[in-house]
């Protein structure tokens, strides 16, 4: 006589499922996530708590990029060399008060988010076959380019004060938000900013920024189209 089979434990909050998504699409959640962060800055840049909340989606996209990273076959110690001294003075200056920190977390923010999208990239482009994941990182690049140029752009304007003006409060300082509008409006090649880079290095960066843009839809995004219709016309 066969013995009773052990009952299925229940899973009513559907941890197992998403546990299951994250592992299959690290992709997806990192861009889910920062267009998240995308929606609801607005509504925190202006206070001390809503800019500590800000800094604590940060770390979820650090952490998130560093999954990313690990599916890849980047280097993996670059990135942890990069990311715990990030957020390590990202706590000490949006949770610490210690503001004068902030141009060096930014700085070690722009440069793991560049290695995340460069890892991403080569992750798109390892093999001829596209998968959902790999459609989910085209999108999950060009956010993380944007933030690593936005925080680029933030340490321009620590270091060179005035290297960005705008139709309105001319004179200010160029808020996060207003940063990385800029950068999505350079990398899509949409030309809607109202922020005018002024200063040489600002300059150089934008340069960089739409090179970029133009280089990612170029090589990256046409070669994932072009595989997808070719799977498309053999089925």
């Amino acid at each position: 006589m066969a013995a009773p089979s052990k009952p299925i434990p229940e899973d009513p909050l559907g941890f197992g499922r998403w546990t299951a998504s994250l592992r299959s699409h690290p992709s997806g959640w990192l861009l889910g996530v920062q267009l998240l962060t995308v929606l609801v800055n607005p509504l925190m840049e202006n206070t001390a708590a809503g800019r500590a909340v800000f800094g604590a989606f940060g770390i979820v996209v650090l952490a998130l990029a560093l999954w990313v990273v690990n599916r890849s076959h980047a280097v993996n110690w670059i990135a942890w060399l990069l990311a715990v001294p990030s957020v390590a003075l990202s706590l000490a200056a949006n949770i610490g008060g210690q503001t004068q920190l902030l141009p060096m977390a930014h700085m070690l923010e722009s440069a793991l988010y560049f290695y995340a999208a460069g890892a991403l990239t080569a992750y798109m482009l390892a093999d001829n076959r596209v998968s959902m994941d790999e459609l989910l990182a085209a999108g999950a690049t060009f956010t993380l380019l944007a933030w690593a140029f936005a925080f680029a752009f933030s340490v321009c304007q620590s270091w060179y004060p005035g290297s960005f003006t705008a139709a309105v409060n001319t004179e200010s300082p160029r808020t996060w938000m207003e940063l990385l509008f800029l950068s999505f409006s350079l990398l899509s090649g949409v030309g809607l900013s109202d922020i005018v880079p002024v200063t040489p290095p600002a300059r150089a960066l934008t340069m960089l920024a739409m090179f970029a843009g133009v280089m990612y839809i170029a090589i990256v995004v046409s070669r994932l189209i072009a595989l997808t219709t070719l799977r498309l016309r053999r089925d």
